[in-house]
């Protein structure tokens, strides 16, 4: 069943890339803690594998120098603050490597999951968090519910691989008084390396599972109802109706202006009733006539309007007409045209007296 949405109805729709990148930039993105915790378990047992002999070895060292200062050491204040410095600046090199190796570790295994991401929304006060009834209601919620699981599961399921084991071997165990130092630490590291590969083939499999389920549950909570997709399309593209309404006055300032330049232009031919079309022409500054009004219907019927008022020649040629409706505002006249609007405005400019040159 989809899930319901604080303000009412379901979420059954798809989230929207605006919707994932909201939820991304909140911090609230699909990372399993098991496969970091794998992750660190595998890779650091890995590690140390390669690593104990020169750890044993540096440890043996250390040793090595403490009993070697042991007969000359006097127990003052100053000694002890030398012998404290000399132990956690071994100690410290000795563990560094691991602790590198863990930090790499856990940074790759969280940018294997979800990519780059740096936001400080997270760390934002948040005073609902605060309210006892939230804190609560967060206690109980089924996400609290599932992680106590999934923990007592893995508490469960590593002790039971470390108990197999051991059982596994009992009877080897059994005869460990009898056998020499060596071999008894023989035994109980190979036991030991067994049980460790159990508990990290077991936590890559916990881990592969949580993600699977991590991913199906943050797709779940970005699900969007019917009523944010329209809230979102409207806030991303504007409300249908305020766009219209902008287009509207758009198209009516671009028709002002276009009917202003009727006044200039030296003829207005016409279909006769359908079109009008409104041609200028300076042979000073144009290298041919242009197209600075035209219109159907209404709109031609108020350009001729506007043509009588100020004394604008009106010619009726339909096929013209038509063909020059077909061009854009303040296009040129095309070549194939010149003969045809040249021999009307020559026309024109007869009747006004004036010869072209």
């Amino acid at each position: 069943m989809a899930e319901e949405s604080p303000t009412g109805g379901e979420r059954t729709e798809e989230p929207t890339s605006k919707r994932r990148n909201d939820f991304r930039d909140k911090g609230q993105v699909a990372q399993s803690k098991e496969v970091q915790t794998a992750a660190l378990f595998t890779c650091i047992l890995l590690f140390w594998i390669f690593y104990m002999p020169t750890f044993w070895h540096e440890l043996v060292n250390l040793l090595k120098a403490y009993l070697q200062a042991l007969g000359e050491f006097k127990v003052d204040q100053a000694s002890v603050l030398r012998l404290a410095y000399f132990t956690v600046q071994h100690a410290g090199l000795m563990i560094l490597p691991l602790l590198l190796f863990s930090a790499i570790i856990g940074i790759f295994s969280s940018y294997l999951q979800i990519g780059w991401l740096f936001t400080t929304k997270p760390l934002m006060p948040d005073l609902t968090k605060i309210n006892p009834i939230s804190g609560m209601k967060r206690m109980i919620s089924k996400r609290s519910i599932i992680e106590l699981v999934k923990s007592i599961a893995k508490i469960l399921l590593v002790g039971y691989l470390a108990y197999s084991t051991i059982f596994n071997h009992f009877g080897e165990a059994l005869l460990l008084p009898d056998k020499s130092a060596a071999e008894t630490l023989l035994f109980l590291a190979q036991t030991s390396a067994v049980i460790f590969a159990k508990v990290a083939a077991a936590l890559i499999l916990l881990a592969f599972i949580d993600l699977l389920y991590v991913r199906w549950e943050m797709e779940e909570k970005m699900k969007m109802t019917k009523q944010e997709v329209k809230e979102e399309y409207k806030e991303s593209e504007g409300d249908p109706r305020v766009k219209s309404q902008i287009r509207r006055i758009q198209h009516e300032m671009a028709r002002k202006r276009m009917m202003a330049e009727v006044p200039k232009a030296d003829v207005v031919i016409t279909n006769p009733t359908h079109f009008a079309v409104a041609v200028r022409y300076d042979s000073d500054t144009m290298e041919a006539p242009i197209v600075v009004a035209k219109g159907a219907d209404h709109i031609a019927m108020n350009i001729r309007e506007l043509a009588r008022e100020h004394d604008v020649p009106i010619v009726e040629n339909p096929p013209v007409a038509r063909l020059l409706h077909k061009l854009d505002l303040g296009a040129q006249i095309p070549e194939e045209m010149f003969k045809a609007v040249a021999e009307i405005l020559a026309h024109v400019y007869t009747l006004k007296g004036t010869v072209t040159q």
